[in-house]
């Protein structure tokens, strides 16, 4: 007797690709992100840093939207880095409403230290595949998350 979901071959199909991704998804982040309780980030705080470290000051709401987190969600993350003097907050001058997030020289330290040996691991973890396969992975990836269809 077949136990589960009996659905039609498309949402089986669909299921199972669904279930891989994310099992690869879990399965690499937890890896790739073991380092960062070393040095007491969480993945969100790691997110801001690197972020403003690679694109420059950030508003709240714009490092939201690049690391997926909740305007609530990302409010705190920023707390908790400010407390610990590895960002700082600026009212935008254009804006009163707004809060622009720059890094602190302590902050800049840290993420200069940490972002390359990061790099390193995600480029070995995902050495399994070979530079077409990135890219086309990636390609899918982008096209998934974009919620870009097509007809089967």
């Amino acid at each position: 007797m077949q136990k589960g979901f009996r659905g039609n071959n498309k949402e089986i199909r669909a299921l199972s690709t669904y279930v891989k991704l994310m099992r690869a998804a879990e399965s690499i982040t937890s890896r790739v992100h073991k380092h960062l309780s070393s040095v007491g980030l969480t993945v969100s705080q790691f997110g801001v840093l690197e972020a403003i470290y690679h694109l420059g000051p950030l508003s709240q709401k714009d490092l939201g939207r690049k690391i997926l987190r909740s305007s609530g969600n990302i409010t705190m993350v920023i707390d908790n880095l400010e407390k610990r003097r590895l960002v700082r907050r600026e009212r935008d001058a254009s804006d009163r409403r707004m809060f622009i997030v720059h890094l602190t020289e302590a902050g800049q330290k840290l993420i200069r230290r940490i972002f390359p040996p990061h790099a390193a691991l995600i480029t070995s973890e995902l050495s399994v595949l070979n530079a077409t396969d990135q890219k086309i992975l990636g390609d899918l990836c982008k096209k998934v998350g974009m919620g870009i269809t097509k007809p089967n």
